[in-house]
C-alpha cells in the first residue's frame, strides 16, 4: 500500500518520478483566475482559515450542501470555526473528489501539516493554520511566493480602472498580475442589466453608445487602455446559442431593440454574440491577444437561492448542447480574412473534450509558426480532476501535439489554490511515464524533461508574451 499523499503521490513509475523532480520548482503561469487584485495590492492577511478557505469558494460551498450542511454554515453568519467543522466533516467524506487532493495539498505545501482533515482533527488543523494566518510570513503576497507564482492573469470587465493593477506595477511587485479582458456583459444582449451596462461603459468612457459601431469602437479603446496595463488575454463565456450569422444591420437593429426595453429571442441573441465574437477576434489578432472561450455553462439554476445569494455561489452545471457546427462556423468566420487570433478552446461537459481537441487542430494553419495558435485549454470547473485532466491531456494527443500545450491554471477566487497546478504536474507526468514505461515513447529523459517544462510553463510564456 502506498502512503498517503506522500513525496509519489500519484507517480506510478520511475520515469514520472524523474519528470516530476524536473517540472515540481517550476514557476506558476497562472492564466486564468478571479482573484482579487486590491488584496494582492493592500498584501492582505487572513483572519482565519474559513476566510481564506471558504470566503467565496463555491466549490466547496457546494460539496457542503451534498453533505447536508446548513447554509448558515456555508453562506451565512455561523461562526468561523463552526464553518471549518462543518468543512472538516465534509472533507472526510469527500473520498474521489478532487477537494480532498486539493485541500490536503494545501495543508501540506502552506503549512506544513501531513495529518488528514477531519471532525477529530479539525480543532489542532485550525489553530496551527490560524497562528501562521496571523503573521506577516502569510500575507497575501507571501502566499503567492510561498508557490513561485511569476504570472497571474485576474478577469476584468471593461469598465474597470485597472488601479490595482497599475499600483502593483508601480509598487514594484515582481510577480505579474496582469488583467484580462471579459467583456461579457456587452455580449449578453439577452441578460437582465445589459441596457444598464451600456449606459454604464458610456458614463465610463464619456462618449454615448447609440449602436454596435459605437459599441466596438469603445471596446477596442477599452481593449488598448488594459493593452496598455499588462493585459495579454480575453475571456469569453459561450453559453446557448452563440454564432448565428447576421448582417450588421440585422445586429444593429437587434442591439437598439434590446437597449428600448424589448426582449431578444435566442436567434437573434445568437445573430448578435456572433457578430460581437468575430469583430473582437479582429481585435485581438490585431494585438496578438489570445482569445479564452469558454464553452457550456448553465448559470443560477436554483431561481431562489440565485435571489438569495446571487451569482457564483454554486448553484450552476454543466450544459447538453450539441454546438460543434455553430463553433466550427464561428471559427471559420474569423479565420476567413486570417484574422483568428490565438484561441484556447474549454468545454465544460466532458463528452466535447476530444470534439474541441480535433476542432482545435482543424484551425491551426499560420505564417507565423505559431504551435499550438489554437488549442484545447485545461481541463476546467467540472472537469477539473484527475480523471478530467487525464482525460486532456490524453485527447490532447490523440488528436495534436501534448508538447504545445499551454498546461494548467486554477480558475479560482482562493488563495490557496495554487497546489492545483502541483496536481496537475503530477497527473502529466505520471502519464507520459507510462506511455514510456510501455514502450509506446523512448526513454529520452532529457528530452523528456524538457518537453515537461514547457508544457508546464515555458509555452504558455512563449504563447502569451509573458
Amino acid at each position: 500500500m502506498m502512503k498517503f499523499m506522500d513525496e509519489d503521490f500519484l507517480l506510478q513509475t520511475p520515469t514520472a518520478k524523474e519528470l516530476f523532480e524536473a517540472v515540481k520548482e517550476e514557476p506558476i503561469i497562472d492564466f486564468h483566475n478571479h482573484l482579487n487584485p486590491q488584496e494582492i495590492y493592500e498584501d492582505k492577511c487572513f483572519d482565519n482559515m474559513t476566510e481564506v478557505w471558504l470566503g467565496g469558494d463555491h466549490y466547496k460551498w457546494r460539496a457542503m450542501r451534498a453533505n447536508g450542511i446548513s447554509e448558515e454554515l456555508i453562506t451565512g453568519d455561523g461562526a468561523p470555526f463552526d464553518k471549518f467543522v462543518a468543512w472538516a466533516d465534509t472533507v472526510q467524506n469527500l473520498i474521489g473528489n478532487p477537494l480532498y487532493h486539493w485541500t490536503h495539498l494545501e495543508l501540506q505545501r502552506y503549512f506544513n501539516i501531513t495529518t488528514p482533515l477531519s471532525p477529530e482533527t479539525a480543532k489542532d488543523i485550525w489553530e496551527k493554520c490560524n497562528e501562521k494566518l496571523h503573521t506577516p510570513e502569510f500575507s497575501v503576497r507571501n502566499l503567492l511566493r510561498m508557490q513561485n507564482v511569476s504570472v497571474l492573469c485576474t478577469t476584468d470587465d471593461p469598465a474597470d480602472d485597472l488601479e490595482w493593477h497599475r499600483k502593483l506595477r508601480e509598487d514594484g511587485f515582481e510577480i505579474k498580475v496582469l488583467p484580462s479582458f471579459r467583456p461579457e456583459k456587452a455580449v449578453g444582449i439577452e441578460k437582465e442589466g445589459f441596457a444598464d451596462y451600456i449606459f454604464k461603459l458610456s458614463m465610463v468612457t464619456g462618449r454615448r453608445i447609440y449602436d454596435v459601431k459605437t459599441l466596438l469602437e469603445i471596446l477596442g479603446e477599452r481593449l488598448e487602455f488594459f493593452i496598455e496595463n499588462g493585459c495579454r488575454v480575453s475571456d469569453h463565456s459561450l453559453e446557448n446559442t452563440f454564432y448565428v450569422p447576421a448582417t450588421y444591420e440585422e445586429v444593429n437593429e437587434i442591439f437598439m431593440d434590446r437597449i428600448n426595453g424589448k426582449k431578444v429571442s435566442e436567434e437573434a441573441a445568437g445573430k448578435y454574440h456572433g457578430y460581437m465574437y468575430t469583430e473582437l477576434a479582429k481585435l485581438y489578432a490585431k494585438h496578438d491577444i489570445v482569445m479564452q472561450l469558454h464553452i457550456g455553462a448553465i448559470r443560477n439554476n436554483s431561481e431562489r437561492f440565485f435571489k438569495k445569494l446571487g451569482p457564483d455561489t454554486g448553484f450552476d452545471a454543466l450544459n447538453d448542447f450539441n454546438y460543434a457546427p455553430q463553433l466550427a462556423a464561428l471559427l471559420s468566420a474569423m479565420d476567413l480574412n486570417d484574422e483568428l487570433p490565438k484561441t484556447i478552446l474549454y468545454c465544460l461537459n466532458p463528452k466535447d473534450t476530444e470534439m474541441l481537441a480535433a476542432m482545435a487542430g482543424t484551425f491551426c494553419s499560420n505564417e507565423k509558426g505559431i504551435k499550438g495558435k489554437v488549442q484545447l485549454g485545461a481541463a476546467w470547473w467540472f472537469c477539473d480532476h484527475k480523471n478530467g485532466m487525464e482525460r486532456q491531456i490524453e485527447a490532447v494527443s490523440d488528436a495534436g501535439l501534448i508538447a504545445n500545450s499551454v498546461g494548467m491554471l486554477t480558475d479560482s477566487r482562493s488563495f490557496l489554490s495554487f497546489p492545483r497546478h502541483e496536481l496537475y504536474r503530477r497527473i502529466l507526468c505520471n502519464k507520459i511515464g507510462s506511455w514510456v514505461e510501455a514502450g509506446e515513447y523512448p526513454s529520452d529523459l532529457s528530452y523528456l524533461r524538457s518537453m515537461a517544462i514547457r508544457i508546464c510553463g515555458k509555452n504558455a510564456i512563449d504563447y502569451f508574451r509573458f
